[in-house]
């Protein structure tokens, strides 16, 4: 199995994921793996599919929101 070496990790950082690892009660190796599995299996088409699953219920129990952006260019004016 191939292996990775990342090199002049902060300090900083490198003590965050020590401790994430340590609270998951894991390895660091372990901790890193999980999390490079999560980012490279994030799907972008499954959280729009999920978003407008949500937005058809929400509109069918005729649930209304406010365009944000309206809001924030309101509040831009001001």
């Amino acid at each position: 199995m191939p292996g990775i070496l990342i090199r002049d990790i902060p300090e900083k950082l490198y003590n965050q994921l020590k401790k994430r690892a340590r609270d998951n009660n894991r390895s660091l190796q372990q901790e890193l793996k999980i999390i490079l599995t999560e980012a490279v299996s994030h799907n972008t088409e499954k959280g729009i599919k999920i978003a407008a699953s949500i937005r058809k219920e929400l509109e069918a129990k005729k649930v209304h929101f406010s365009d944000s952006a309206e809001l924030i260019s309101e509040d831009r004016k001001r």
